[in-house]
C-alpha cells in the first residue's frame, strides 16, 4: 500500500512571527531558493507563498491538464454522437426490430452461474 506524502513537508517552513520580523524582503529571500515557502501558525501550515515564476509554471501545467481533459471529453462526445446518429438513419427502426427478433444466443442453453 502506498504511503500518503504531504507535499508541504518538503518545503521550507516559516513561522508567521518570522514573516512579521523579516518583512517582505526577508520572506522573499526565503522563497528564492525553492520558489515557495510554507507559512505556519503554531506549527500548522496556513499559507504557501510562491514566487511569480513558480506560479506561472504551475498555471501552465494546469492549462495542459485542462486541455488534455477537454480533448478526451470532446473525443468521447464525438463517439457518442456518431453512435447516436445511427438511430436517426431511415432504416433504424427496421434494424432494431431485426435485432430484437433474433434470439440472443441462437440455440444455446443459458445457465445461471453460482452467484445467481
Amino acid at each position: 500500500m502506498a504511503t500518503k506524502v504531504d507535499p508541504l513537508e518538503a518545503l521550507e517552513h516559516l513561522p508567521a512571527t518570522e514573516v512579521k520580523k523579516r518583512g517582505w524582503r526577508g520572506v522573499m529571500k526565503a522563497v528564492a531558493p525553492r520558489g515557495k515557502v510554507v507559512v505556519t501558525n503554531h506549527n500548522e501550515p496556513e499559507a504557501v507563498i510562491l514566487a511569480a515564476e513558480e506560479y506561472v509554471r504551475i498555471m501552465a501545467i494546469v492549462a495542459q491538464v485542462e486541455a488534455a481533459s477537454n480533448d478526451a471529453l470532446e473525443a468521447l462526445r464525438r463517439r457518442y454522437d456518431e453512435r447516436l446518429a445511427a438511430l436517426q438513419a431511415p432504416d433504424a427502426g427496421d434494424r432494431l426490430r431485426a435485432v430484437m427478433a433474433t434470439p440472443a444466443h441462437g440455440d444455446a442453453t443459458l445457465e445461471a452461474g453460482s452467484g445467481f
